[in-house]
């Protein structure tokens, strides 16, 4: 096997935290908080740190390896929603009680399910591509500006495209676009609040894999996952 298709341990534990995350995200999307004034899904919880995960992955070892792992997450999100949707259509046992709560959290509507993977694809791949570019721009200088300004685009691309299709028509256009803005606005601040923390991370990993890649004539096309 060709070296540069040989993946690493700490690629392989980022790439399982992320698909944890994910599926988490997704999960705990089912129960809304009360941030002070804001009501917010559960899934800001875990949701950002998959993106302070793609980010380390486009850091570390390039945008083909975050697009492996980026394909990966979505299949791995494909997978349970479609087993959620099979125990909900499966028939309960008589004395079972729980299958009304089980079918809330398990039973998401097709329209929604479609739009949270179609925004998580768009947004993940705008974020690893801009902090691929930035990187070689900046000569692998500035990772904090760049961390911001790369989920503050992923964020944008995922929400504009989840709340128009999971709720279009659904509410006012007035209050989408504040579920947008504050969707948007809350994760990039996590994401600056963690920033500390994930700067550590990157440090460590490029000392202990000795990988630091530079996208260079490579090519961006999303479906290229064999190339590594």
């Amino acid at each position: 096997m060709k070296k540069e298709n040989v993946v690493s341990v700490p690629f392989m534990v980022l790439g399982i935290v992320f698909c944890v995350c994910l599926v988490a995200a997704n999960l705990l999307e089912t129960k809304v908080i009360q941030l002070g004034t804001i009501s917010v899904t559960a899934g800001l919880i875990v949701f950002p740190i998959s993106y302070i995960i793609n980010d380390c992955i486009a850091e570390v070892w390039g945008f083909r390896k975050a697009r492996l792992i980026i394909w990966m997450g979505f299949l791995m999100n494909f997978m349970v929603v479609a087993m959620g949707q099979l125990a909900v259509a499966l028939p309960a046992a008589p004395f079972w009680e729980g299958e009304e709560s089980f079918n809330f959290v398990f039973g998401m509507a097709p329209r929604i399910a479609a739009a949270s993977l179609t925004a998580f694809l768009a947004g993940s791949f705008i974020n690893a591509y801009v902090m691929s570019r930035m990187k070689v721009a900046t000569h692998g200088k500035h990772f904090s500006a760049r961390a911001i300004l790369s989920t503050l685009a992923g964020e944008s691309a995922d929400s504009l495209l989840f709340f128009p299709l999971a709720f279009g028509g659904l509410m006012p256009a007035s209050e989408l676009l504040k579920m947008m803005a504050v969707q948007v606005v809350l994760k990039t601040l996590y994401e600056v609040i963690i920033l500390p923390v994930t700067i550590r991370v990157v440090r460590y990993v490029k000392h202990v894999d000795e990988s630091d890649v530079y996208d260079e004539h490579i090519s961006y096309n999303i479906l290229k996952i064999k190339e590594l």
